[in-house]
């Protein structure tokens, strides 16, 4: 996932990975949830997370 973030290039001013227990995997941008593996039990399309993070602005 994270090669793909990089892909953005210079819509990213900063990535921070927080390290978490009990199977959380939570994706934000911009104080926006793109995902949450706790809410939905299941992993994030990667392709579907770097759609949505192209749409940010």
């Amino acid at each position: 996932m994270t090669a793909k973030i990089l892909e953005l290039g210079d819509r990213i001013a900063s990535l921070t990975l927080v390290p978490s227990s009990g199977g959380a995997f939570e994706v934000s941008a911009n104080d926006k949830t793109l995902h949450s593996k706790l809410a939905s039990g299941e992993w994030p399309d990667f392709d579907g997370l770097v759609r949505q993070l192209k749409k940010l602005k």
